[in-house]
């Protein structure tokens, strides 16, 4: 076998997932034989060795992997190996084979002590998540002691969303922990910035006479008192200080977020139903968050607790955005100070020419409206194109939205800044590879 020049590590192959690197609680070192061996998997290991002891450096079969990496190499060759190709049928082609884990309780946990072991936390999900949806080993989410291994993620909720009717009771308390993981870090992303963002689109031009840090309008202060710079202590030694009001008008906005529950659209619902929590908590807006397939559920209620929420979204269906718009137009009372979000990809099955009239009559009577097509860390929807074209004509701008780039265009659409302009900005930073 010619010698090739080896990766600095183990790459992505048909055998092992993409980036595995070894925890750094005990990192490894691999010499070139090994990492080819990691790479290729168990199949090339007797060309690696030489048949059995001479080749590439004399090391026999047992000797090519040290303990540690033989641990690892099953842990991903249960998920990833592939059959050797049989060279008789001329196809070319390569058979899966099976897990062999079966329902076994003691292997599942082990091998999954293994994957924890040795690849990194991000790594452990990206697997988990394989094991899932392409193995179907769905009895890793039917077991409390697996539901306890297994690390949250997005993806991950949104599997659990998909099957939460046929979680056993045993392991629904285990169920409810990842989904409270998940939706504690997504709101330790999005809280502070959702926050900032509305306070900042707020009318703030109101001023009052008590002093208070937290409401010092310093753009109006500096501004005031340019006339008072030193120049030779190089600073501003105001003679009057500005602060804001300390109470907005409560009520201000009327934010209605309609959320399809199309399995395609998992991740969306996760963040959307968090960002639906996040501002209801805010005294300045009325929040409202419906839930839609070919019926319309009011999730308002459960928004004060957003694990509850994600809940009672249940992910699969058909979709009927037709009836959702109107349930929403329900719910506008002051169309001018009314935000209204549809987060879906727009594959209507209900009827398409009456949602184009609604939403039509909803940007004619002063309402702020924008579709969502995708609210994930993506940000490449796949969409129904030529409804969002009919969309856009009326004003209502499509576009794919990450959750870090969320802020300020709610900032902007509070703002009553050009929706429009919002929509191809963020299209514009995204193509440089860049959130909004």
């Amino acid at each position: 076998m010619a010698k090739k020049k080896a990766p600095p590590a183990p790459t992505p192959s048909a055998t092992n997932p993409p980036a595995a690197t070894p925890a750094p609680a005990g990192p490894m070192t691999f010499d070139r034989h090994q990492r080819w061996r990691l790479i290729l998997g168990k199949r090339v290991e007797d060309q690696l060795c030489g048949g059995g002891g001479a080749g590439m450096g004399g090391r026999g079969g047992s000797g090519l992997l040290t303990r540690e990496m033989a641990e690892m190499d099953a842990a991903l060759g249960a998920l990833y190996d592939i059959e050797e190709t049989d060279p008789g049928n001329g196809s070319g082609s390569s058979n899966k084979r099976s897990a062999g884990l079966g329902a076994s309780r003691p292997k599942l946990a082990a091998w999954l002590g293994d994957v924890r072991k040795y690849f990194e936390q991000d790594v452990v999900a990206v697997i988990q998540q394989d094991a899932i949806e392409k193995k179907g080993w769905k009895e890793l989410l039917f077991e409390p002691e697996s539901l306890a291994q297994i690390t949250p993620s997005v993806e991950l909720v949104g599997t659990l969303l998909t099957m939460k009717d046929m979680i056993p009771d045993r392991a629904k308390d285990a169920a409810r922990e990842i989904v409270r993981a998940v939706v504690e870090e997504i709101k330790k992303r999005m809280q502070g910035e959702l926050e900032r963002a509305v306070r900042g689109a707020l009318d703030r031009s109101r001023h009052q006479p008590i002093p208070s840090l937290p409401n010092l309008d310093w753009r109006r202060t500096i501004g005031k008192n340019l006339k008072n710079y030193q120049k030779e202590r190089r600073t501003i030694v105001p003679d009057r200080f500005f602060f804001f009001a300390r109470q907005h008008r409560r009520r201000e906005w009327n934010v209605i977020v309609a959320m399809d529950q199309s399995g395609s659209m998992a991740s969306s619902v996760v963040y959307g139903g968090v960002m639906g929590s996040i501002l209801a908590s805010l005294p300045a807006l009325e929040t409202h968050v419906v839930a839609f397939d070919t019926e319309v559920v009011d999730l308002t209620p459960r928004l004060v607790d957003p694990v509850d929420l994600i809940f009672g979204i249940q992910l699969g269906g058909g979709t009927d955005i037709n009836r959702a718009v109107g349930y929403c137009q329900g719910l506008v009372s002051n169309p001018r100070r009314t935000l209204f979000i549809l987060l879906t990809d727009l594959y209507e099955g209900g009827n398409q020419e009456q949602m184009v009239k609604r939403m039509e009559e909803m940007v004619q009577s002063g309402v702020r409206a924008m579709c969502l097509l995708a609210l994930d860390d993506s940000g490449t929807p796949m969409y129904d194109a030529e409804l969002a074209k009919k969309l856009a004509k009326l004003g209502v701008p499509c576009f794919a939205c990450t959750p870090n780039a969320l802020p300020p265009m709610l900032e902007a659409a509070l703002k009553g800044h050009d929706l429009e302009m919002i929509a191809r900005r963020f299209d514009a930073r995204k193509a440089e590879g860049r959130d909004a």
